[in-house]
């Protein structure tokens, strides 16, 4: 009996797994097959999934147009250099959180969480006056600093909670071997908490890829313009390219999907890991 009922929670179960891939897969599915199509086959009723008609010209124009290329280097310059600077300034303040103690600490980690839950769009209008008198707009710098502040955060929470879980006696066994903390955190810590840091690192370049607001406020030449803003400024006044957008979504949408189906178990570890409290 209890055979039975087990069995039939995995097949429940394993249902459930199959309408959720389906239902989370459609979407970048259709996207793919409507880059194929002309504007008139993407609105055909009924809609046909496979057509003799398909063609790579969307892909082609994309791939052949500097302006466009211009969007995904910015994108991924951008990303990476986030990407860089908030694992090496979170793993720094998360060592510190977590093997320190100083003054206003609390006070410090209370800010930081504090930061997390503002809403980006309140800090639109301060970010765009502080970001001008700075003299960075329209540059990438503007981009990079916006987007650490929102990054930042987590990757400090994240990784202080996995650190809590490595007991202090390795820092302590390097430091009477005469290594320095420097040395205990670049050779020993950061080695084991991989796990965290690739889980951290997908979560910043995501947050940078995708971010569209602040990317259209803080830059205005096409130029300085990312992947989110290349594909909105294909919208005309009168027509929009819907084969060239979805082509540009399609590929703008890879290197996350690609990121994720490759490093997803260290994703998954590195959340559950970081997640223990402090």
């Amino acid at each position: 009996m209890v055979s039975r009922r087990r069995k039939g929670t995995k097949a429940i179960m394993t249902i459930l797994l199959i309408a959720g891939a389906v239902f989370a897969g459609f979407p970048v599915l259709w996207m793919f097959i409507s880059s194929l199509k002309s504007n008139n086959q993407i609105f055909e009723w009924p809609p046909k999934f496979f057509d003799v008609s398909f063609s790579l010209n969307s892909y082609a124009k994309i791939l052949s147009d500097p302006e466009k290329i211009r969007y995904f280097i910015n994108s991924y310059a951008i990303a990476f250099i986030v990407v860089s600077l908030t694992l090496v300034i979170g793993i720094l303040a998360a060592y510190a959180f977590s093997r320190f103690q100083f003054p206003l600490k609390g006070v410090i980690n209370t800010a930081i969480i504090s930061v997390q839950s503002i809403p980006p769009i309140v800090l639109l209008i301060p970010y765009m006056s502080l970001i001008v008198s700075l003299k960075m707009f329209n540059t990438y710098w503007a981009l990079i600093l916006t987007y650490l502040v929102f990054t930042l955060p987590y990757c400090i929470l994240m990784i202080t909670g996995y650190f809590n879980t490595i007991s202090t006696t390795l820092d302590e066994a390097i430091l009477i071997d005469g290594a320095s903390r420097f040395t205990a955190l670049w050779k020993v810590i950061v080695p084991i908490s991989i796990p965290s840091l690739i889980s951290v690192g997908m979560y910043t370049f995501m947050l940078s890829w995708n971010e569209y607001l602040f990317a259209l406020v803080l830059t205005k030449t096409t130029e300085m313009r990312t992947v989110p803003v290349g594909i909105n400024l294909l919208m005309g006044q009168h027509t929009y390219d819907w084969s060239q957008m979805m082509a540009m979504s399609f590929l703008g949408s890879l290197p996350v999907l690609l990121l994720f189906l490759f490093f997803q178990r260290y994703f998954i570890a590195g959340m559950s890991g970081g997640a223990v409290k402090e």
